[in-house]
């Protein structure tokens, strides 16, 4: 099951909650991440239209992103809202909470072989990471590209640092994303060989961060390919970016007639 480092949620938050009962004026929904706290979810709060009948938008069940409206923290009662949750707040939370589900059972995993509790593990190493990454999963995520420095260096003792390594390793794949485009290169020099291949090496004399890839190739003269592979398309983007930048500024210097139109993406 998935934690929050607090017993309740606060007010505008949003939650992922499975429902267990509906009724006429309303329905109660567990909280996943709050130890199965259960939430009302009034009538009211279900759609923005007319609810005819709240089971024509919800089942027992189900599973749903809500939105908290409001938080009785000394009655530990809490209500929600379904119809103030947007699409993309929806997309968004589902994405975050499939993350934390992977995080707690490579936690679950590592606690199991250190001989300690899922509580241990979060206290120890779970919560380290989310203070310094903002997010567990993603700490994980950043010892599998930087290795164990990356847990070390949020506060995570030297045994839980070694293990959840290696599970970051056999369980997340990094995903990679790439982006292209075609640079015209033309000149009726008599070295515009030379000077073309010149220009073009003006991008590997620019500096890109760690994890990130550059290939430069011809698709037949006097077009040349830029393919960048990185771990987010902003960071793609700004290298793109760099690099064209430094090989027209380098074919303005050598006379050479240049142009760059970017491959969009699909």
């Amino acid at each position: 099951m998935v934690k929050k480092r607090f017993e309740l949620p606060e007010v505008g938050d949003l939650v992922v909650g499975t429902v267990k009962e509906i009724f006429e004026y309303g329905a109660y929904v567990s909280l996943d991440e709050y130890g199965n706290l259960v939430a009302y979810l009034p009538r009211g709060e279900v759609s923005s239209r007319w609810v005819r009948n709240i089971r024509d938008y919800l089942r027992e069940g189900g599973k749903a992103v809500f939105k908290v409206i409001r938080v009785n923290r000394r009655n530990k009662q809490v209500d929600l809202s379904l119809r103030r949750v947007s699409d993309s707040e929806r997309r968004s939370k589902m994405i975050e909470w499939k993350r934390a589900q992977k995080a707690h059972k490579i936690l679950e995993i590592a606690a199991s072989y250190l001989n300690k509790t899922i509580d241990s593990a979060y206290e120890e190493a779970g919560w380290k990471l989310e203070d310094y990454y903002g997010e567990i999963y993603a700490g994980l995520e950043e010892a599998v590209s930087k290795g164990i420095e990356a847990l070390i260096e949020a506060g995570l003792p030297e045994e839980w640092a070694e293990v959840l390594k290696k599970l970051a390793d056999k369980y997340i794949e990094i995903k990679r994303v790439k982006i292209s485009g075609i640079m015209v290169l033309q000149t009726t020099s008599p070295n515009g060989v030379e000077e073309i291949k010149a220009t073009l090496m003006e991008a590997y004399n620019q500096r890109l961060p760690d994890n990130c890839k550059m290939k430069i190739y011809t698709i037949g003269s006097p077009r040349y390919r830029i393919d960048i592979e990185a771990e987010d398309y902003k960071t793609a983007e700004r290298v793109m970016k760099k690099i064209v930048d430094s090989v027209l500024r380098k074919a303005k210097n050598m006379k050479i007639k240049a142009s760059y139109q970017r491959i969009e993406r699909r």
